[in-house]
């Protein structure tokens, strides 16, 4: 892969207007701010290159990812001379000079970039951008793999403030919330107003320094006396609040990423951990920390296993019963619910206990997330959710996933070392024996 050296490039003046400059014009630009040496003059090429990007249409967009992709890799010739160094003696000098061999000059072009006046906003999207791409452009992964790099870096736990989402937060974040909202939609004011006002309600958020009115991710919580087992009750419009010295139970019922760009950045673990230690330092009351959450991918692996010829876990019997799932509503037919319920619950356990990825983890986006963070799978919920959304994507199904704190740690471990599902007898006894 050829590399434009960074010291011939045909430079525009700065302050020259470029927003109808071509993604060539850009990648020069870009070769312009890698050999500059001058803060100010870096600073403001490095904002003068992002307003140019953003103000591109996709395809333009496109075709600037891809020089970064082609003129931006690590040099060929220098690598192979770094790996040979290193093998015929390795040590400090020729490990570091391996290192910057290999580190490819985009990530040092991104990290000039981001000294722009509001540069790391500007970079998270530029991230979305790539992550649309890489669908079908393959030849951006390793552009992403360098994006990905550094915002985990950048958005790392120790730059993460925590702060309470309420009734008084000013609107401009409240209609953020509203936004983000990605697992029970927020349909009006009225609606966030009973998610945040009442005394049994509670959200926090994760903000960061660079993004200063932008939520990274943030969690809904109610506090109840005992476990949910249907999201329904819970944001009832006409529900009556506890008082929250007679809760005993915190449930994480909503969790939603904002940031499409800082995908694959893990800090919603930190989140609920943390919110989790805050409440028990606020309410010594609280026994019990579990989520209430829905099952994405249920519907769709099982739309698989019945279309397929030979299922492990559908018998004859199960097909005929899960014929209702085909009608609309099917779930408000009380006879044919019951029917298909004893096959949608022994699959659904065959899904969470036995289904894998590719990589050999849980099918269940979900259940990835939590099983990850030291959760344990406390319960499956008949019915949980028979909104419209539930039953397409969870067949209406909603689970309990269970935080206890002094276990976090060691169910992390045997989900993270042995791929263990740390799980409860009650789910167990739901998978049919095989």
């Amino acid at each position: 892969m050829d590399i434009v050296t960074p010291t011939k490039p045909r430079r525009p003046a700065i302050g020259r207007p470029v927003a109808v400059e071509g993604a060539c014009a850009l990648g020069d630009m870009a070769l312009a701010l890698l050999s500059e040496r001058g803060e100010a003059s870096g600073v403001a090429l490095a904002r003068q290159i992002l307003e140019a990007y953003a103000a591109f249409d996709a395809e333009a967009r496109l075709d600037f990812l891809h020089i970064l992709a082609e003129r931006f890799g690590p040099d060929p010739t220098r690598l192979s001379a770094a790996i040979e160094a290193y093998r015929a003696n390795p040590g400090p000098r020729a490990s570091t000079e391996l290192f910057a061999a290999a580190e490819p000059p985009r990530q040092e072009l991104i990290r000039r970039l981001n000294l722009a006046p509001g540069g790391t906003a500007y970079l998270v999207r530029m991230r979305e951008d790539v992550l649309k791409a890489m669908k079908k452009h393959a030849a951006l992964v390793a552009v992403d793999n360098d994006f990905s790099h550094l915002l985990s870096s950048w958005f790392n736990r120790g730059f993460l403030e925590i702060r309470r989402i309420d009734w008084t937060t000013p609107a401009h974040i409240l209609e953020k919330v509203i936004r983000y909202e990605a697992v029970h939609e927020i349909a009006s004011w009225g609606d966030l107003q009973r998610r945040l006002e009442p005394p049994d309600r509670r959200c926090f958020a994760f903000f960061h320094p660079a993004l200063a009115d932008e939520p990274l991710i943030f969690v809904e919580v109610a506090l109840t006396t005992t476990v949910p087992d249907s999201i329904a009750p819970l944001l009832a419009e006409g529900r009556r609040p506890i008082a929250p010295h007679r809760a005993r139970t915190a449930v994480f019922y909503s969790i939603s990423n904002c940031q499409d760009g800082l995908k694959g950045v893990s800090f919603g673990n930190f989140l609920i951990k943390q919110v989790a230690e805050e409440l028990k330092r606020e309410l010594p009351s609280l026994r019990t920390f579990i989520t209430l959450s829905p099952v994405p991918g249920f519907s769709a692996w099982l739309e698989g296993e019945r279309k397929a010829p030979s299922s492990a876990v559908l018998r004859a019997s199960d097909r005929k019963a899960l014929e209702a799932l085909d009608r609309p509503r099917w779930s408000d037919d009380p006879a044919a619910a019951k029917r298909a319920r004893p096959a949608l619950q022994s699959a659904i356990a065959h899904y969470f206990l036995r289904t894998k990825n590719g990589s050999g983890k849980p099918l269940d986006p979900v259940a990835r997330f939590h099983l990850g963070n030291g959760a344990r799978l406390e319960r499956i919920n008949w019915m949980g959710d028979a909104s419209p959304k539930g039953l397409r994507q969870g067949a209406g199904f909603m689970v309990n996933y269970r935080y206890d704190l002094a276990q976090v740690e060691p169910n992390h471990e045997a989900y993270a070392n042995r791929g263990e599902v740390v799980t409860s007898q009650g789910v167990k006894r739901m998978e049919r024996p095989r």
